[in-house]
């Protein structure tokens, strides 16, 4: 499917879950992989705050992507950020969505006129 390039630039990201493994298969504890470099990938969540509105996104970042100095409700830059729509069936029921995927986290400053 078609990757859509998200535009961050002004808006605020605040780190809401730490990265953790992102889990494949719940049942063996499989950590899921990128399928071309082989690197495990990492999953966090953030609140994006954009336009007056905010929205809650779970983000895949390769675990090389991940920086040092990240802390919860901390401003983060989410670099390379796509969204990726999604379709599945499962149990019989049709689910769909849309994957968000960064190629790295890093601490980002509150950008200015944003308490305003």
């Amino acid at each position: 499917m078609r990757s859509i390039r998200v535009d961050v630039s002004a808006a605020t990201i605040l780190l809401t879950e730490a990265p953790e493994p992102k889990v494949k298969d719940r049942q063996t504890g499989e950590i899921a992989k990128d399928a071309q470099s082989g690197e495990a990938l990492m999953r966090l969540g953030v609140v994006f705050i954009d336009g007056g509105e905010s929205s809650l996104l779970q983000v895949t970042v390769p675990e090389s992507g991940v920086t040092e100095g990240l802390a919860l409700g901390s401003p983060v830059a989410l670099i390379g950020l796509v969204a990726r729509p999604w379709e599945s069936v499962f149990n019989g029921q049709q689910r769909h969505g849309i994957a968000y995927r960064a190629d790295a986290i890093a601490p980002a400053a509150i950008p200015v006129g944003a308490g305003a």
